[in-house]
Formats: C-alpha cells, sequence, structure tokens
C-alpha cells in the first residue's frame, strides 16, 4: 500500500507519491531478481527489471464500495482462469471510476471465508491489453478502509501488474470477467518490456 504523502504537510504531495510507487516498484524488482518471482531460473542473470508507466497521481482513485446486498452466498462468484480451473472469490461490490469519456464500474472481489478484509482484489483489461500490457489483462490488489460505517478501495492504477502467467507456463490466473473491461487504455502500472 502507497502511504498517503498528503499527511505531510511540509511535503510535496505529488513527489512523495511518485517516489513511494517507484519504491514500491524497486523492491518488486529485487524480490524477482532474487528468484522469487515467476521469472525463469535461466531467465535471472539477464532479468533488468519490469517495464512501468513513470507514476501518475491522476491514476489512483478512492472510491466508495457498493458492496454486494443480501446472504453470504449471493456474493461467491467464479472467476475463469488461463488452465480452466475455476477459481472462487467473493464479489464484494463494485466502484465506480470516474475515467476520461465517463464513470466505468468495476467488480472487486476478495478471499472466500474473510468477513473483514483489508484488500480487494481487482482484475481487470483495458485498451493497452494485448498491445503494451498482457493480453488476458492485470490485477490490483486495492487497500480498503473502513470509516463511519462505509467501505473505500484505494484503486491504484500505478501498482497494476501482470499475473504470473504472463512470463511462463505452469502458473494458474484468474481473468478478470467481462464486466471489468475499461473501454479507454490505462497508461499507468507495469506493461510489456
Amino acid at each position: 500500500m502507497v502511504s498517503d504523502p498528503v499527511s505531510n504537510p511540509m511535503s510535496d504531495p505529488i513527489s512523495d507519491y511518485a517516489a513511494a510507487v517507484s519504491d514500491f516498484r524497486r523492491r518488486k524488482d529485487e524480490h524477482f531478481a532474487a528468484g522469487r518471482g515467476p521469472i525463469a531460473p535461466e531467465a535471472l542473470p539477464d532479468f533488468r527489471g519490469l517495464s512501468y508507466h513513470p507514476p501518475d497521481p491522476a491514476w489512483r482513485f478512492v472510491l466508495p464500495l457498493e458492496e454486494v446486498q443480501g446472504d453470504a452466498a449471493a456474493a461467491e462468484f467464479v472467476l475463469d482462469t488461463n488452465t480452466g480451473t475455476p477459481r472462487f472469490m467473493a464479489r464484494l461490490g463494485e466502484v465506480a471510476v470516474p475515467l476520461p469519456g465517463g464513470e466505468h464500474r468495476l467488480t472487486v472481489f476478495a478471499p472466500l471465508g474473510e468477513e473483514h478484509p483489508a484488500r480487494a482484489f481487482v482484475p481487470f483489461r483495458d485498451r493497452t491489453s494485448g498491445q503494451t500490457t498482457y493480453g488476458a489483462g492485470r490485477y490490483i490488489d486495492a487497500p480498503l478502509r473502513r470509516e463511519d460505517g462505509e467501505t473505500w478501495v484505494d484503486l491504484d492504477f500505478n501498482l497494476a501488474y501482470h499475473p504470473y502467467c504472463a512470463y511462463g507456463d505452469g502458473w494458474t490466473c484468474p481473468l478478470p470477467p467481462a464486466g471489468n473491461t475499461l473501454p479507454v487504455p490505462v497508461e499507468a502500472g507495469e506493461k510489456l518490456p
């Protein structure tokens, strides 16, 4: 989770935000370079880090979660995967994302059985999918915050990442549902080399 740079009044929120995103990416690249990610062992000597769009705070949204109403069974959702093995998730609800050209809704998920999850899983596709980003889509792990009976989703597209199946075989990756396809290019987050 990116810390909120606005909380420090003596800092420049834009440059602090960009520095926090860059630090997150640096740590991820180090994790992968150490062999603790999806990079094949034979490719590690040539691995120089992932490719990213420059951090842009315009692609970060803090949005109210419109929660699923009804009993817990109604919230269960089956996501298709690249291997055909279904992935069962809890459908938490939706967020309305203000995009260029108009608002678009995304469904957000969490692992089954978590009564108060700390993060939402948001798989999505957009106009960059199959062009400058992985064709099957990208993911965001969005922190959740609860205040005054309302749940807020910190949806930061700068932290969007490719699933492990983008790097090679042997991984089972959930696919974004059809409704999670954005009609605009999201030029933020991880991109193809």
